[in-house]
Protein backbone atom coordinates (compact mmCIF):
# COMPACT_ATOMS: atom_id res chain seq x y z
CA UNK A 1 0.00 0.00 0.00
CA UNK A 2 1.19 3.73 -0.93
CA UNK A 3 1.12 6.75 0.88
CA UNK A 4 0.23 10.32 -0.33
CA UNK A 5 2.81 12.74 0.81
CA UNK A 6 0.76 14.78 3.16
CA UNK A 7 3.91 16.30 4.97
CA UNK A 8 7.28 15.98 5.25
CA UNK A 9 10.33 16.61 6.94
CA UNK A 10 13.75 17.23 5.34
CA UNK A 11 16.92 17.06 6.68
CA UNK A 12 19.93 18.56 4.25
CA UNK A 13 17.39 21.18 3.04
CA UNK A 14 20.51 23.58 2.16
CA UNK A 15 22.18 21.26 -0.21
CA UNK A 16 22.38 20.67 -4.13
CA UNK A 17 19.86 17.71 -3.70
CA UNK A 18 17.71 19.02 -0.69
CA UNK A 19 16.65 22.60 -2.00
CA UNK A 20 15.42 20.75 -5.43
CA UNK A 21 13.34 18.27 -3.02
CA UNK A 22 12.00 21.25 -1.22
CA UNK A 23 11.24 22.79 -4.16
CA UNK A 24 9.74 19.76 -6.09
CA UNK A 25 7.82 19.13 -2.47
CA UNK A 26 6.22 22.50 -2.39
CA UNK A 27 4.98 22.53 -5.86
CA UNK A 28 3.11 19.17 -4.92
CA UNK A 29 -0.37 19.32 -4.54
CA UNK A 30 -0.81 17.12 -2.27
CA UNK A 31 2.10 17.91 -0.29
CA UNK A 32 0.35 20.27 2.81
CA UNK A 33 3.61 21.29 5.38
CA UNK A 34 7.00 20.61 4.48
CA UNK A 35 9.68 21.04 7.98
CA UNK A 36 13.27 21.86 6.99
CA UNK A 37 15.65 20.97 10.07
CA UNK A 38 18.36 23.62 9.50
CA UNK A 39 21.45 25.04 11.24
CA UNK A 40 20.78 28.62 10.56
CA UNK A 41 17.47 30.16 8.44
CA UNK A 42 17.90 29.52 5.17
CA UNK A 43 16.58 32.69 3.08
CA UNK A 44 15.48 30.76 -0.35
CA UNK A 45 13.40 28.37 1.58
CA UNK A 46 12.12 31.04 3.68
CA UNK A 47 10.36 32.31 0.22
CA UNK A 48 8.69 28.83 -0.49
CA UNK A 49 4.81 28.79 1.34
CA UNK A 50 4.39 25.36 2.51
CA UNK A 51 7.87 25.39 4.07
CA UNK A 52 8.92 25.92 7.89
CA UNK A 53 11.95 26.05 8.63
CA UNK A 54 13.28 24.34 12.49
CA UNK A 55 16.96 25.39 13.08
CA UNK A 56 19.17 23.50 15.05
CA UNK A 57 22.53 24.23 16.40
CA UNK A 58 23.08 19.58 16.14
CA UNK A 59 20.78 17.81 14.37
CA UNK A 60 21.12 15.35 16.99
CA UNK A 61 18.94 17.10 19.27
CA UNK A 62 16.36 16.19 17.09
CA UNK A 63 13.53 13.94 18.74
CA UNK A 64 10.44 12.40 18.36
CA UNK A 65 8.61 15.64 19.12
CA UNK A 66 10.20 17.27 16.41
CA UNK A 67 9.63 14.58 13.46
CA UNK A 68 5.36 13.27 14.92
CA UNK A 69 2.82 13.02 12.41
CA UNK A 70 5.13 13.10 9.13
CA UNK A 71 4.12 10.77 6.44
CA UNK A 72 7.58 11.15 4.72
CA UNK A 73 11.20 11.79 6.16
CA UNK A 74 14.03 12.74 3.42
CA UNK A 75 17.49 12.93 4.23
CA UNK A 76 19.76 14.68 1.48
CA UNK A 77 22.43 15.05 4.41
CA UNK A 78 25.76 14.02 3.44
CA UNK A 79 29.45 16.12 3.38
CA UNK A 80 33.05 14.71 2.33
CA UNK A 81 36.15 14.64 4.07
CA UNK A 82 37.35 17.50 3.13
CA UNK A 83 34.64 19.46 3.88
CA UNK A 84 33.74 18.27 7.09
CA UNK A 85 37.49 18.34 8.19
CA UNK A 86 38.48 15.08 9.40
CA UNK A 87 37.03 11.11 9.18
CA UNK A 88 35.63 11.71 12.45
CA UNK A 89 33.97 14.74 11.75
CA UNK A 90 32.67 12.95 8.33
CA UNK A 91 31.67 10.18 10.33
CA UNK A 92 29.84 11.77 12.67
CA UNK A 93 27.95 14.01 9.84
CA UNK A 94 26.86 11.18 7.32
CA UNK A 95 26.31 7.82 9.86
CA UNK A 96 25.59 9.11 13.61
CA UNK A 97 23.19 12.09 12.44
CA UNK A 98 21.42 10.05 9.45
CA UNK A 99 21.41 7.26 11.69
CA UNK A 100 19.81 9.15 14.45
CA UNK A 101 17.36 10.59 12.10
CA UNK A 102 16.63 7.29 11.08
CA UNK A 103 15.87 6.11 14.80
CA UNK A 104 13.39 8.58 15.14
CA UNK A 105 11.08 7.23 13.10
CA UNK A 106 11.01 3.59 14.23
CA UNK A 107 7.94 2.93 15.44
CA UNK A 108 6.01 5.01 13.12
CA UNK A 109 4.44 5.07 9.83
CA UNK A 110 6.81 7.16 8.22
CA UNK A 111 8.27 6.60 4.75
CA UNK A 112 12.07 6.94 5.39
CA UNK A 113 14.01 8.14 1.72
CA UNK A 114 17.85 8.70 2.15
CA UNK A 115 20.31 9.91 -0.56
CA UNK A 116 23.70 7.31 -0.08
CA UNK A 117 26.13 7.30 -3.05
CA UNK A 118 26.40 4.85 -5.48
CA UNK A 119 29.55 3.06 -4.15
CA UNK A 120 28.08 2.20 -0.87
CA UNK A 121 29.34 -0.65 0.87
CA UNK A 122 30.45 -1.58 4.40
CA UNK A 123 33.26 -3.60 3.04
CA UNK A 124 35.15 -1.62 1.04
CA UNK A 125 38.15 -0.21 0.97
CA UNK A 126 37.15 3.40 0.29
CA UNK A 127 36.10 5.11 3.60
CA UNK A 128 33.61 7.06 1.81
CA UNK A 129 31.79 4.26 0.04
CA UNK A 130 31.99 2.44 3.51
CA UNK A 131 30.31 4.82 5.70
CA UNK A 132 27.79 4.83 3.10
CA UNK A 133 27.45 1.35 2.96
CA UNK A 134 27.43 1.33 7.18
CA UNK A 135 24.64 3.67 7.06
CA UNK A 136 22.36 1.62 4.48
CA UNK A 137 22.99 -1.49 6.81
CA UNK A 138 22.01 0.01 9.77
CA UNK A 139 18.97 1.24 8.83
CA UNK A 140 18.04 -2.06 7.12
CA UNK A 141 18.66 -3.20 11.01
CA UNK A 142 15.70 -0.83 12.18
CA UNK A 143 12.07 -1.57 12.86
CA UNK A 144 11.14 1.09 10.44
CA UNK A 145 8.07 1.03 7.92
CA UNK A 146 9.50 1.75 4.68
CA UNK A 147 12.57 2.46 3.52
CA UNK A 148 14.00 3.75 0.39
CA UNK A 149 17.78 4.21 -0.62
CA UNK A 150 18.83 6.19 -3.98
CA UNK A 151 22.38 5.82 -5.20
CA UNK A 152 22.91 8.38 -6.90
CA UNK A 153 26.39 9.02 -9.00
CA UNK A 154 28.48 11.90 -9.82
CA UNK A 155 25.86 14.99 -8.95
CA UNK A 156 25.50 17.90 -11.79
CA UNK A 157 24.43 21.64 -10.07
CA UNK A 158 25.52 24.46 -8.44
CA UNK A 159 26.45 23.82 -5.02
CA UNK A 160 27.13 26.27 -2.55
CA UNK A 161 30.57 25.16 -1.21
CA UNK A 162 33.78 24.56 -3.42
CA UNK A 163 33.99 20.57 -4.47
CA UNK A 164 37.11 19.91 -6.49
CA UNK A 165 36.95 16.68 -7.77
CA UNK A 166 32.88 17.01 -8.41
CA UNK A 167 33.78 20.09 -9.99
CA UNK A 168 36.34 18.63 -12.27
CA UNK A 169 34.01 15.97 -12.82
CA UNK A 170 31.15 18.14 -14.20
CA UNK A 171 33.10 19.91 -16.50
CA UNK A 172 34.25 16.71 -18.03
CA UNK A 173 31.10 15.32 -18.35
CA UNK A 174 29.32 18.32 -20.03
CA UNK A 175 32.22 17.94 -22.60
CA UNK A 176 31.82 14.25 -23.09
CA UNK A 177 27.98 14.01 -22.51
CA UNK A 178 26.95 13.43 -26.30
CA UNK A 179 29.10 10.34 -26.51
CA UNK A 180 27.66 8.92 -23.42
CA UNK A 181 24.63 6.87 -23.81
CA UNK A 182 21.85 6.58 -21.28
CA UNK A 183 22.32 2.83 -20.12
CA UNK A 184 26.12 4.04 -19.22
CA UNK A 185 25.45 3.49 -15.41
CA UNK A 186 28.48 5.70 -13.75
CA UNK A 187 26.56 8.80 -16.29
CA UNK A 188 26.37 11.95 -13.70
CA UNK A 189 22.57 13.19 -12.74
CA UNK A 190 21.54 16.00 -12.10
CA UNK A 191 19.97 17.14 -8.76
CA UNK A 192 16.48 17.71 -10.12
CA UNK A 193 16.73 13.96 -11.37
CA UNK A 194 17.17 12.93 -7.79
CA UNK A 195 14.50 14.67 -6.21
CA UNK A 196 12.12 13.70 -8.88
CA UNK A 197 13.08 10.04 -8.01
CA UNK A 198 12.85 10.77 -4.34
CA UNK A 199 9.41 12.22 -4.53
CA UNK A 200 8.38 9.67 -7.34
CA UNK A 201 9.21 6.46 -4.94
CA UNK A 202 8.22 8.23 -2.08
CA UNK A 203 4.35 8.09 -4.02
CA UNK A 204 4.84 4.42 -5.40
CA UNK A 205 7.13 1.75 -3.46
CA UNK A 206 4.89 -0.84 -1.95
CA UNK A 207 8.19 -2.59 -0.44
CA UNK A 208 9.27 -2.11 2.50
CA UNK A 209 13.02 -2.03 1.60
CA UNK A 210 14.57 -0.67 -2.09
CA UNK A 211 17.62 0.29 -3.50
CA UNK A 212 17.56 2.96 -6.43
CA UNK A 213 20.30 2.94 -8.25
CA UNK A 214 22.10 5.16 -10.99
CA UNK A 215 20.31 4.05 -13.99
CA UNK A 216 16.49 4.48 -11.89
CA UNK A 217 17.53 8.00 -11.32
CA UNK A 218 18.64 8.88 -14.89
CA UNK A 219 15.81 7.75 -16.41
CA UNK A 220 13.50 10.07 -13.76
CA UNK A 221 12.42 13.17 -15.44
Amino acid sequence: MTQTIKNAVVIGATGLVGKALVKQLDQLAQCEKITAVVRQEDIELKQRSKVEQLVLDDFLLLNDQDVHGFSHAFSCLGSTQKKAGSKEKFYAIDFEINAHFADLFETTDTHLILVSAMGANANSKIFYNRVKGELENYLQSLGLARISIIRPSLLLGERNEQRTFEDLGQKVFQKLSHFIPNTFKYKPVTAEQVAHTMVEIAQTQTDKFEIYDNLRIQNSK
